[in-house]
């Protein structure tokens, strides 16, 4: 398998980051004192995610959205680690902390904070940067949640802007945003079977099965729908028709990260030129290794490569 080519410039966009707190513990339990065996504090945000794995791929990947002024060192610290180019916005007080609580069963409890606010100013500051970047750039990923300070129609409107200028946009949100990105277009977005069904039912399509909700996005002009199974793989369509991925089944530590690094993977094989299987086939190994391990990242590309070798596909 190829691993790279010439042009892997990437542009990682994380409007609502965060550092992220995960404990694991055995079991928890609800409403008294839980013990928690090892924890990590790590900078994250699905953009971030993002741009880490394809920065170990091999992307020349550059990093966007807000951050905090008051703790942003560990983001700091992790772009020049994984020389990432850091193009974000710093705003006044403190990017949020997320706290996952992963269970022995794999199993996992989210508490998500809603972050900083983002002023009308730094709303334009980043607009600039973002449609400055536009001119050197021409595939995008937009991934996570908004901050206060930022709608989704404004989000909906960057990715509007972006396709409009000929760039690819890799979109991966929830709830509102998803709503509204889904309405302008993205070249590809990567929602999950929960995320795909909540946003059916407030499109009114609640009665159809996942694949039809998937096929009247693709109608919209949608060029890639991609819906992430969990275990049970990955369905891709686009004008090429159906694809399906499942993974042999995973010795599971967290699933914290998969879907993000199932987007990177998606990304990795677009800039590198390979055809649908392949892409697939990758990505989806990328994503199962990714449960494997604590925290997010490409710890042995071989094993990556070996496993795609081993992902059935129909």
């Amino acid at each position: 398998m190829t691993i790279q080519l010439a042009n892997l410039k990437v542009v990682t966009v994380t409007l609502n980051p965060a550092l992220d707190l995960t404990g694991h513990l055995q079991t928890l339990a609800k409403g008294t004192v839980n013990q928690v065996q090892h924890c990590a504090l790590e900078p994250a945000g699905k953009g971030v995610n993002v741009a880490k794995v394809l920065a170990e791929l091999g992307a020349d990947v550059t990093v966007t959205g807000f951050l905090g002024l008051e703790n942003e060192a560990p983001f700091r610290q992790l772009f020049e680690r994984i020389n990432a180019s850091d193009k974000f916005i710093r705003v006044q007080g403190a990017t949020r902390i997320n706290v996952k609580l992963v269970e022995a069963s794999s199993q996992v409890s989210d508490i998500n904070f809603p972050g900083v606010s983002v002023t009308a100013a730094a709303v334009m500051e980043f607009e600039s940067m973002l449609f400055n970047l536009a001119l050197s750039h021409d595939v995008f990923v937009i991934a996570g949640s908004l901050p206060i300070g930022v709608t989704p129609e404004m989000c909906a409107s960057w990715i509007e802007q972006l396709q409009q200028a000929g760039k690819k946009v890799f979109f991966d949100s929830s709830n509102a945003a998803l709503s509204a990105g889904i309405a302008v277009q993205p070249w590809l977005i990567k929602p999950n079977d929960e995320e795909l069904a909540q946003w059916a039912k407030g499109a009114l399509l609640a009665d159809k099965s996942l694949p039809e909700i998937a096929e009247q996005l693709f109608d919209t002009g949608i060029v890639n729908v991609v819906v992430s199974l969990g275990a049970e793989g990955v369905m891709w369509l686009n004008q090429a028709g159906w694809l399906q991925a499942k993974p042999p089944k995973m010795d599971v530590v967290s699933t914290v990260g998969a879907g993000d690094t199932l987007v990177a993977g998606m990304c990795w094989g677009h800039i590198n030129n390979w055809d649908k299987k392949q892409t697939l086939c990758f990505a989806t190994a990328l994503s199962a290794l990714a449960v494997t391990q604590v925290g997010v990242g490409v710890e042995d590309i071989n094993s990556v490569v070996t496993l795609s070798e081993r992902i059935d596909i129909c």
